[in-house]
């Protein structure tokens, strides 16, 4: 197994380094992509208040599971930025980095002398990536942003509504935080590569609103796009996603074409319904869209999932099991694409890991990556970038780094 943050394999951004002050979700997964890709990714925690992930629940030998699930790889430096001392480790860290990534809120990094202004002057090169809530400026931009808050304000919320029932509802993770994750890894990579194409570096702005809206978009705002009359209406494609309830517990199926809802009938052991003239096409189906609701419920309670499963896949449906969260381990696609391993941790013990889903066929970095334990890298980063022993020593001892 690989020692915490250590490079296994070379990937795709080996050589990049990475100087992360971000906390919880939205900044960590960010970094921890481009860990993943093969960046060295630093860490930068406060002595007195670390990474508020740590504190979670599901914690064993110094980790939680959270903070494990969005910090691997990285290496963790512990460093008191409200010293002065501390502040020109983070600006000598920042001098020698590719990348900086924070999301605190709009002058936070300023007070500190570290704005992208500051560090720009020094590191020109420098790719600077800012998260906030809301955005750098405008009337919201020094407010508290949460996910749950961000999903009621772009649309999520009111998306989830079952047709059936159509009481509002949180998705139940953090999307939000993690499409704004996705998103700025995404263009801090391209920044790189305008970089490495003759451009000096930038700034990155992004907020949890706009990348929510952003990934809510295609697909939630589809009544909402043209402006004016003139549309052809009909159903948005979220109120046509639903649940269907079998003997034993519930399934998702698709049937879009006619083929696919013929064979749909075949497999509910009704293929009569093939030539019924209430849905044997798409125009029939949409104008007796109640009946044949009503039928299909009565249908599906008739089998068990696993019944009902093997014969949709037998007629090439669209469709499978809502699985347990237990259960999805031993689905054989996963089992197959090996989309889950297990890693022992020195201190954590034995715990499970998502793949990163990219795989590249010159430039896969090897799985085993961990996440880091509190300072765990400290005095050997500072060493890095040129402090001796006995400066190192007096930093902390006087509690500026840990």
């Amino acid at each position: 197994m690989a020692e915490s943050g250590a490079d296994t394999q070379k990937g795709p951004l080996s050589g990049v380094r990475v100087i992360d002050f971000s906390a919880v979700i939205s900044g960590p997964l960010a970094s921890m992509i481009l860990a993943d890709q093969g960046a060295d990714v630093v860490k930068v925690e406060a002595p007195a208040r670390p990474d508020i992930l740590r504190k979670e629940w599901y914690y064993r030998g110094g980790l939680t599971s959270m903070f494990a699930n969005v910090n691997r790889g990285k290496r963790s430096v512990v460093v008191d930025l409200q010293d002065e001392r501390g502040r020109e480790i983070a600006s000598d860290l920042c001098r020698g980095a590719d990348v900086v990534l924070e999301n605190f809120r709009p002058g936070v990094m300023e007070r500190l002398g570290l704005g992208p202004d500051e560090v720009h002057a020094r590191n020109p090169k420098l790719v600077y990536c800012r998260i906030t809530g809301y955005g750098q400026t405008g009337p919201w931009s020094g407010k508290r942003a949460y996910d749950p808050v961000t999903q009621g304000l772009t649309g999520y919320v009111a998306t989830q509504k079952n047709p059936d029932v159509p009481v509002p509802d949180l998705v139940r993770n953090t999307v939000v935080d993690k499409a704004s994750s996705f998103t700025a890894a995404q263009a801090i990579t391209a920044a790189l590569y305008a970089r490495e194409r003759g451009e000096e570096g930038q700034t990155i702005s992004i907020s949890l609103m706009d990348a929510g809206l952003a990934f809510l978009w295609p697909d939630g705002m589809m009544k909402h796009t043209f402006v004016g009359e003139g549309v052809r209406e009909g159903p948005a494609l979220y109120e046509r996603y639903r649940l269907s309830e079998t003997k034993d517990g519930h399934i998702v199926v698709w049937a879009s074409g006619d083929n696919e809802w013929h064979a749909l009938f075949r497999a509910l052991g009704r293929p009569e319904l093939c030539e019924d003239e209430r849905f044997a096409t798409g125009r029939a189906r949409a104008d007796n869209g109640e009946a044949l609701a009503a039928l299909l419920y009565e249908q599906f309670r008739r089998w068990t999932t696993a019944d009902l499963c093997r014969r949709m896949e037998e007629e090439h449906v669209p469709g499978g099991p809502v699985l347990e969260l237990e259960d999805i381990f031993d689905n054989p696609q996963i089992r197959h694409n090996a989309s889950i391993y297990e890693v022992e941790h020195p201190t954590a013990g034995r715990m499970r890991q998502c793949r990163p889903a990219p795989r590249f066929s010159r430039t896969q970095p090897r799985d085993g990556q961990v996440a880091p334990l509190s300072g765990e890298h400290s005095v050997a980063v500072l060493r890095e970038i040129g402090y001796d022993d006995e400066r190192i020593a007096a930093l902390r001892e006087a509690g500026v780094i840990g």
